[in-house]
Order: structure tokens, then sequence, then C-alpha cells
């Protein structure tokens, strides 16, 4: 429950005859646990770019009249939670800018490292900014950039040459649909069909949703660009190293995702088996999981263990992300709002509770005393990642180091500040066998402060990272993920 926050999900279309808004509309529902601040779609018609973007959820911020009025065959979609910029409305995604190929809409998942110097250069030479965000300095150099090269892929490589940090983008032009990830694919991106048009996701169970068939994942460094002539595939700058986030594997993705060929529900699965036996709970009773993202891993632990699984919290799921504030006792209740003990389950009984992250530790220690109140006699905590001990610069909104508990605290100190009977958390290793997959496939930077992409100091000192406190990153490697399996 004590999750780092989402990032974002992005969705796009070129479907001429299509519903584009509407089909952009459902990926995005598939894709809200990504980010639960805003919403936005954006189409085109070949002639003019329409935007309809607000505050709130995907279900609150459109209706049939905003979906009505998006008309194109063309659309790009982006629901957020914001990592850089603040959260306001003007921080909403897509981001939109004038260039001289027509209006340009950009959606970004990610985080740039690079983005005071780059807004800096940019505001010197008299562009005028309308938000805080990183993702409009992507649009406001595409837009310089294809003044220059009208080719959308020239334009496009030349940004990603000034670029540095984590994205995963779709970009709408009257024309064109384009997508590109970061050199080093810190973020997922995949392409698919629907009906013989494309389609791009963050996630494949946005495709799903659509009824599109998934066709690949898009490769670091690429750049796709699909208009009325069909589909380009450019490798536009060099893959650096394979560097997926690992929490997309923990936390993020849907659990009926697909990343590297692999089911995410079915990892999750793994990894609850590998704590299971890294640590063990003898004399538990029964395993319960933080819903929803610990069930996978619940069930893991209980099949390798032999202990029973239940459910022993019940999750209030029409809970959604309200602007009305809790009064002072509604605030005291705090994390009964959101979850509930089954006493009967509970009652009289020695659990093991797995969940999948500690960033803090307050929510992880609200949960352990809510189970103690409804009568545990032990509770044996469990946790399907690592101790998260460094703060993410990619796109996580991962606190400052000061805040990370595990940066500070040893595991006993964390055990006895959540009040659990034990704290176990799953070793890197085990985490990659659960993967089945070699750790130079991912961005590990959170666990063991091996940053991927380096990050200027005046960045590192923002999250409270002192220079040396990090780790010297591994060497490249580049060799695909489907060919180098363990």
């Amino acid at each position: 429950m004590d999750h780092p926050h989402e990032e974002c999900g992005v969705f796009g279309i070129y479907a001429p005859g299509e519903d584009v808004a509407r089909i952009t509309f459902f990926g995005l529902y598939a894709l809200q646990h990504r980010g639960q601040e805003s919403a936005g779609i954006a189409v085109s018609d070949g002639e003019r770019v329409l935007v309809h973007k607000e505050m709130g959820l995907v279900s609150q911020v459109f209706d049939e009249e905003t979906l009505g009025y998006l008309r194109g065959h063309i659309a790009i979609g982006h629901t957020r939670y914001s990592t850089t910029g603040s959260s306001v409305l003007r921080n909403a995604q897509p981001v939109i800018c004038e260039s001289p190929i027509g209006t340009l809409a950009v959606a970004h998942n990610g985080n740039l490292v690079n983005a005071a110097p780059l807004r800096l250069r940019l505001q010197e030479a008299g562009v005028h900014f309308h938000s805080t965000n990183d993702s409009e300095i992507i649009a406001r150099l595409l837009a310089t950039e294809l003044a220059e090269f009208r080719d959308p892929v020239e334009a496009m490589r030349r940004v990603m040459q000034q670029i540095t940090g984590a994205y995963s983008l779709v970009i709408l032009t009257p024309h064109h649909l384009i997508a590109s990830r970061d050199p080093y694919g810190v973020r997922p991106l995949c392409l698919g069909r629907i009906n013989g048009h494309y389609v791009i996701a963050s996630e494949t169970c946005a495709l799903n949703v659509v009824g599109a068939d998934f066709v690949r994942e898009i490769e670091p460094g690429e750049v796709l660009v699909i208009d009325e002539n069909g589909l380009r595939e450019e490798q536009a700058v060099p893959l650096q190293r394979y560097s997926l986030c690992m929490f997309e594997f923990i936390y993020f993705a849907r659990p009926d995702s697909h990343i590297y060929n692999r089911t995410l529900h079915e990892v999750r699965r793994r990894m609850g088996q590998e704590l299971a036996r890294e640590h063990p709970a003898p004399g538990a009773q029964v395993v319960i999981p933080i819903p929803d993202t610990g069930i996978p891993a619940a069930l893991g632990f209980a099949q390798a263990s032999g202990i029973p699984y239940a459910e022993g919290l019940i999750k209030n799921r029409y809970i959604q992300r309200t602007f009305i504030q809790p009064d002072q006792r509604m605030r005291e209740l705090g994390v009964k709002i959101k979850l509930n003990p089954l006493r009967e389950v509970i009652s009289g009984r020695k659990l093991v509770m797995v969940d999948d992250s500690i960033v803090r530790g307050t929510t992880t220690g609200k949960i352990v005393r809510m189970l103690f109140e409804a009568g545990a006699k032990e509770v044996h905590v469990r946790i399907t990642s690592p101790p998260i001990r460094y703060p993410c610069f990619y796109g996580i909104d991962m606190a400052t180091r000061e805040e990370l508990v595990a940066a500070s605290h040893s595991v006993e100190e964390i055990r006895e500040m959540i009040g659990a009977t034990s704290l176990g958390y799953l070793s890197i290793d085990g985490m990659l066998r659960a993967v089945r997959m070699k750790r130079h496939h991912f961005c590990l930077a959170c666990f063991d402060g091996k940053y991927p992409i380096p990050v200027p100091r005046d960045v590192k000192l923002s999250k409270q990272l002192w220079e040396g406190e990090e780790e010297t990153p591994q060497p490249a490697f580049c060799g695909s993920p489907e060919t180098d399996k363990e």
C-alpha cells in the first residue's frame, strides 16, 4: 500500500473511418492505473487539431458530448500522475503547440534529466512556455526542428539527440501519428493493430481492451511514424542498453499486461514463491495480500509455503480520486477508508501479509496496526521488492532520499517502526529469478543506486542524493531481452 506513485499512460491511434476519440477513451480507461490526476485527448481530422483535457479520472473528464466533439482520424491520449510540474490543469497533457507543419500535440510518459538547461536555451531563443512540465520542452524542441526538417523522422532524431532521460512519447500532427522511446527503454511502449490500422499504447492491456492485436514492443531509440502512406520504422538514435524500470514488473503495469513476452501476473506470482523461499514464516497460519497489487505474489507465497491463502483485507473498489478533503475524524480513520479488515480471517491467527513495496513506511505501519487491532496474533510482513534506498529521476514520484525509509534504516529498524512481528524483502537476485531475465535488462537504480542514464549533479541534489552516494552504472549491454533469457 505504501507505493511509489504511478507515472503516466499514453495511447495513440491512426484509423480513418473509426471513432478514434472513443477508442482512445477506452484505451486510457485501461491505463487509468498509471495516473489518476488528469486526462486528455487530442484529435486531428487532417486540417485542425482539437484537444480536451481536465483534472480528474478518465471517466470524469470525458462524456458523450466531449467525445462527439473530438472528430478526426488520428488521436492521442494521456492519463497523468505528476512527476515534473505541479498538479494543475496547465500541466495536463497532451501538450499543444504550433509548428511549421501545423499544430502539434505531445503526450509523454517519463522524465527528462536535462530539462532545466533545455528550457533555458529555448527561453533565450524567445520561446514562451505555458506549463512547468518537461513534455512542453519536447513539444517546443520538435516545433523548432520541424522549421528546418519537415520530415518528422529526421526532426524527431534531432530532438532525441538533445533530450536525456526517460521518455515514451506519442505525438500527433495534422497528418501524422508519431511514437518514440528513449534509447534506454526505461518506460514501456508497444505497437498494435486494429481493423488494419495502427495503435500505440503504454501497455498491452490497453490493446486488449480496444480489441487491437499486439504487434511488438517499440525498441529503445526507435521512432515510428504513421500516416496515409502507412508505417515507417526507424532506429533514430542508437540503443544504449535495455533499462526497463523494474517497477513495471513489481507494481506499475496491470497484471494482464505483457512486457518482454512475460505476463505480469505470472511474474508476480513467482516473486511470491521466491519470497517464501528466501523469508519463510514458520508457524504462520494464513497468507493475506494487500489488494490489488499484492494478490498474485500472495498466491505464490501460499503455493510455495503450503500456508493457506485468504482475503484478509477488503478494498473499497469505488474510491476514486476526489477533490473533497476528509474532515479530521475521517483523516484519523485514514487507511480504513480504502481497506477494511475481515476479522473472521484475522482474529486469533498468525498472518503473513504480502505487499509489493515500502517507500516511507507510514501506510504499511497503519495496516499492520489495523491487523493487530482486528485480533491478529502475529503479522509477518513480506515485500516483493528489495528495499528502496535511492530516489528515481526517470518519471516515478518516489520521494527524496531523506523520505525513503530504507535509505537510513536497517530492515530490523523498519520492522520495529512498522510494528511487524518479522519483515522480509525479496532480494534483487530473487526478483530476477522470478522475472527469469538478467540484471542488465533493467533499471534497478532505486534498489542499488546504479543509474543507467547519467543524472546531472543539480538534479541529484534536488532529491538529496549527494555526490558519491550512488553507484557506478553497469557497462552497456545491447543484447535483446528476447534472445538473452536466464
